[in-house]
C-alpha cells in the first residue's frame, strides 16, 4: 500500500504570486514539442518544415489546446453548470479542462495552420501526432502532483491512499495514463513514424493508439461525481474516446489502400 505524498500543487512560491506543477507540466509539453519536432526536421525527411513553421505550429496549437479543452470541459462535463454561470467559463485558473476538447481544438487549429502553409492537413497531423504523447504524460503526472482524477476503489497491494479524497485504496488512474497515453504511445509513434508512412496513418495509429488506452484506463478511474457511468457503465471519457478508435482504424484501412494503388 501507497499513500499520496499530497505534494504542494504550486510548485514555486513568488510572494503572493505561485507558479503551479500543472502550468509546468504545460510547459514541458510545449518544450517537448519544440525539441522533438525540431529533430524530426533535422533527422527525418518531413515535407517543407522548418523551424518558423515549428514555432507557429505550438502557437496554433497551443490555443486549440487551451479554447478546445476549455470547451470540451463545459460542453461535455459541466453544461448545465456552466449555462447557470456563465461568467465562470473563463475562470480557468480554478481548474476544467477536457482532453478531447483540446483534441478537436487542435484537430481545427491545425486545419487553420495547413491553410496558411498550403500543406495537406493529414500531412500535418502526421508529423505532429509523435510529437504529442509526452506532452500528455506530463499533464497526468501534473493530474497526480495535484491528486486529483484518482482512481476507484481496488484490493490491489499496489493501490495508493489519496488523504484528501478519503483512506480508502484506490489504484493510482493518473500513472497508468502517464505511462500509457504518455511512455508508451510515445513509443509507438515515434518508432512507427521514423520510416516513410502513407498519408495518414501515422494521425490514425495517434487515434487508435490513444483511444484504446484512455479507454481501458477508465476502467481504473473514479467517475466524475456529477456524472457518474453513463449507459453500459461506460464513463464519458469512454464513450468520448470510442470514435476515436473506430476512426482511426478506418483511416488506417483506408490509408494503406490508398498507398498501395
Amino acid at each position: 500500500m501507497f499513500v499520496h505524498p499530497q505534494f504542494d500543487p504550486v510548485a514555486i512560491h513568488l510572494g503572493s504570486f505561485g507558479i503551479h506543477w500543472y502550468g509546468l507540466m504545460y510547459l514541458v509539453g510545449f518544450l517537448s514539442f519544440l525539441a522533438l519536432g525540431k529533430w524530426q526536421i533535422s533527422h527525418r525527411s518531413w515535407h517543407r518544415w522548418t523551424v518558423p513553421m515549428l514555432d507557429d505550429a505550438l502557437f496554433f496549437g497551443a490555443l486549440g489546446v487551451i479554447i478546445g479543452g476549455r470547451l470540451g470541459y463545459i460542453l461535455f462535463y459541466q453544461f448545465d453548470y456552466f449555462s447557470q454561470h456563465p461568467a465562470e467559463i473563463f475562470a480557468v485558473w480554478q481548474g476544467g479542462m477536457s482532453f478531447h476538447g483540446g483534441f478537436l481544438g487542435v484537430l481545427a487549429a491545425m486545419w487553420i495552420f495547413s491553410r496558411k502553409y498550403h500543406i495537406g492537413w493529414l500531412k500535418i497531423m502526421d508529423f505532429v501526432a509523435p510529437l504529442v504523447p509526452i506532452g500528455l504524460g506530463a499533464g497526468r503526472m501534473g493530474n497526480f502532483i495535484n491528486g486529483e482524477l484518482w482512481g476507484r476503489v481496488t484490493n490491489a497491494d499496489f493501490g495508493m491512499v489519496f488523504p484528501r479524497v478519503d483512506n480508502l485504496l484506490r489504484h493510482p488512474s493518473q500513472l497508468y495514463e502517464f505511462a500509457l497515453e504518455g511512455v508508451v504511445l510515445f513509443l509507438i509513434l515515434w518508432i512507427y513514424s521514423s520510416k516513410p508512412r502513407a498519408t495518414g496513418s501515422v494521425s490514425a495509429l495517434f487515434l487508435i493508439g490513444y483511444g484504446s488506452f484512455r479507454f481501458l484506463a477508465e476502467y481504473t478511474r473514479e467517475p466524475d461525481d456529477y456524472l457518474g457511468l453513463l449507459s453500459m457503465g461506460l464513463s464519458m471519457g469512454q464513450w468520448l474516446s470510442l470514435p476515436m478508435v473506430i476512426i482511426g482504424i478506418a483511416m488506417f484501412i483506408v490509408s494503406q489502400k490508398i498507398n498501395s494503388r
